[in-house]
């Protein structure tokens, strides 16, 4: 019956030039469900929902509220409406503090002054309804991704929405904080909210959805009941075949040594401790090392330092033999290092520049692509279309699509692309897999295996516990800037957590 249904998204089409982002998608919400929109990058799933922000217009097609027909022009008719939305990216000022970001657009004024006190005993209040613990003094630049998500939803809650969009919410968030969400999203819905939740994880569907949409290719492939359907069958629906779950590889062959590490010290922005406290680690050729443990631990500093973001403070980092300890990045990677950055908006990619750009981004300045002193954009474009073929790189454009417009999983496959074909001595991989479906996944963890078995070395930094099981040859554990653990691929996760939590560790030599 059409009265179930709070929200109902009926025949809508979206284009952008080159692509067709919805292709006739009907999408229907019931009142107190959780309904999970599952689909490969780029299928067209953050643009359905921002159609349903009234972040993009569609060609055609109509929204239904409660059966009426509604107008959604733009966000501000979206929350008259009670709908709210986290964002992928997150749509923060970072100047400004927690409580200013809050309530930012519908401020109480009390002659031409903003009455703080109010708001904030608002904020405070549903802080400590939802267990959703912020500092509402803090600016959002000093806090943490899975904070900022927090503030984002109390955005939302703020705003007494009912219907609750969230955009691949766990791609940023420490399996702890992914926990906590999924209970925080069972609690709106005991109260009656409604959740349309973004994802690519299948676990987190058959956990928390009650029924899953399936996009491929911007058309809709159906909508199932989720206690009656299982991760294999929702996975084929995805994307068109049958997806391998366990990464298979051949015993390891570790070579020569290709980095070393020594007694490193990098100073940490956020404290007067140093994040990383003298740390000594080698990765050989032909092995997957895994730095693991809970984020903010510095593993993140460790990567800067390794790979010429940060300066170090002590220690030194040899490379194939070299001493890197001071060289400038393009240095390190002329000498064999490429690196895949947790943060691809701010170390991987120029996000105005257009995708052929990018991928050129370590090489221009190689003989290939120069012509007298310029740049020779011919070889360029061949050089982008090889890449952006065998990565499976999917644009509205191809080469000249603006990164920015691209979809964050593509994104992250065009990073992956430039950096592996470049055949470094050294792969430098943090969170390589981070927002991700599981064609991609699996896609990805083929090419770090492919590295490994052709003797190159791989330092994979992951939150991911899975991933660490099935990918590593050998993991080694940090914890409050230090190593506190080193195992094979056979120990198990609940042994793994004992010293990612800091409960146990041993001494580790290098």
């Amino acid at each position: 019956m059409a009265d179930d249904y709070v929200i109902e998204m009926l025949h809508i089409t979206k284009e952008f030039p080159g692509i067709k982002a919805n292709d006739d998608i009907t999408l229907q919400l019931r009142r107190g469900e959780i309904h999970a929109l599952l689909g490969e990058n780029g299928a067209g799933k953050s643009t359905l929902m921002s159609v349903l922000f009234g972040l993009y217009q569609a060609e055609s097609g109509e929204i239904k509220k409660n059966g009426q027909t509604v107008k959604i022009n733009d966000p501000n008719d979206a929350n008259r409406l009670g709908i709210g939305m986290v964002h992928q990216h997150f749509k923060l000022v970072e100047c400004f503090t927690v409580l200013d970001n809050i309530i930012l657009g519908v401020e109480d004024t009390k002659n031409g002054f903003l009455q703080y006190d109010e708001a904030r005993k608002k904020v405070m209040a549903l802080s400590e309804k939802y267990g959703l613990k912020v500092d509402p003094d803090a600016l959002v630049s000093d806090i943490s991704v899975g904070m900022q998500q927090r503030v984002e939803i109390l955005k939302m809650l703020y705003r007494d929405n009912e219907i609750l969009i969230f955009d691949e919410p766990t791609a940023v968030l420490t399996p702890q904080e992914i926990d906590e969400l999924m209970q925080i999203m069972r609690g709106f819905k005991e109260e009656g909210k409604s959740i349309l939740f973004i994802t690519h994880k299948l676990s987190e569907i058959m956990a928390v959805a009650d029924r899953c949409t399936v996009l491929r290719k911007g058309c809709y492939e159906g909508t199932v009941d989720v206690a009656s359907t299982t991760k294999e069958e929702l996975s084929k629906m995805m994307v068109g075949r049958d997806v391998e779950f366990t990464v298979t590889k051949r015993s390891v062959e570790r070579g020569e040594t290709i980095l070393s590490v020594r007694d490193l010290v990098v100073a940490s922005k956020a404290h007067d401790n140093n994040a990383v406290k003298k740390v000594s680690f080698n990765v050989h050729g032909g092995e997957i090392v895994c730095i693991a443990g809970i984020e903010g631990n510095g593993q993140t500093e460790l990567v800067y330092g390794l790979t010429g973001l940060e300066p170090v403070k002590e220690g030194s980092i040899t490379l194939c033999g070299m001493d890197i300890t001071n060289a400038p990045v393009r240095q390190r990677n002329i000498s064999g290092m490429s690196h895949i950055p947790e943060d691809r908006h701010k170390h991987g990619l120029i996000l105005d520049y257009t995708l052929e750009q990018n991928l050129v981004l370590q090489r221009y300045f190689e003989q290939q692509f120069q012509d007298h002193g310029f740049i020779n954009s011919g070889e360029v474009r061949k050089y982008a279309n090889k890449l952006i073929d065998s990565f499976d790189v999917r644009s509205g454009q191809g080469p000249v699509t603006v990164a920015r417009s691209m979809s964050g999983g593509n994104q992250q496959k065009a990073i992956i692309a430039r950096e592996i074909d470049r055949e470094p001595q050294l792969l430098v991989a943090v969170q390589p897999t981070r927002g991700l479906d599981v064609g991609a996944i699996e896609y990805i963890h083929r090419r770090l295996v492919e590295e490994r078995d052709a003797g190159r070395a791989v330092l994979l930094v992951s939150l991911e516990l899975e991933e660490v099981m099935s990918l590593s040859d050998r993991i080694l554990v940090m914890y409050e800037g230090e190593l506190v653990g080193e195992f094979d691929n056979t120990v198990s996760t609940d042994e793994l957590g004992l010293y990612m939590a800091g409960a146990k560790r041993m001494e580790v030599k290098a």
